[in-house]
């Protein structure tokens, strides 16, 4: 199987990428904020606490999103991989991804991350709060949750680096642009 991360700030654009590479290469498509937003709009138990969570711009415990996820992934049978969009984000979630796919014989094969300056991120996602009105799109929440994604996500970078998986790519351009850069390093793999 291929097993693709994509990196990326909030707003960076790794949604769209990761339906893009999923469709392009007949990968499953896993982002844990969807996941997150259809509990909250289905107001589930755990949708309340992911609501809550999300509108300070904090992360979802580990535990939570590691049981969301070893379901997700089991619903799954004879498929070519998955991208995992917005997971994992910390370096005990990277040994829980490797523990869930190892329980398969599975590793991850490669690390994308999108690099997008902190200004082009605020932009987008104001811009963003105003199309969808999402509430969770203020100014404070953004800039809390590119802190918490620096500080969480960068020490992944460096582990990734020393396993050769890791990859940047930049993450300011068109859609199709940044699409065939994450394609040209896909196959080489």
């Amino acid at each position: 199987m291929f097993n693709l991360i994509l990196f990326g700030p909030p707003g960076s654009g790794k949604g769209t990428q990761s339906i893009k590479i999923a469709e392009k290469y007949g990968l499953i498509h896993i982002s844990t904020g969807d996941i997150f937003r259809n509990e909250i709009k289905q107001k589930t138990e755990l949708g309340v606490k992911f609501k809550s969570l999300v509108e300070k711009g904090e992360l979802v415990p580990d535990e939570l999103i590691i049981d969301i996820l070893d379901s997700a992934l089991h619903k799954y049978q004879n498929i070519n991989g998955f991208v995992f969009d917005g997971f994992p984000r910390t370096l005990n979630q990277s040994g829980d991804l490797d523990n869930l796919l190892g329980k398969d014989k599975e590793s991850v094969t490669l690390v994308l991350a999108l690099d997008v300056d902190d200004n082009e991120v605020v932009t987008r996602l104001l811009k963003r709060a105003v199309i969808e009105g999402r509430k969770d799109d203020t100014e404070d929440v953004i800039k809390n949750r590119l802190q918490v994604y620096k500080d969480q996500t960068y020490p992944l970078i460096d582990l990734y680096k020393k396993q050769n998986k890791f990859v940047g790519i930049k993450g300011i351009g068109s859609i199709d642009q940044i699409f065939d850069n994450i394609c040209g390093e896909i196959d080489k793999r």
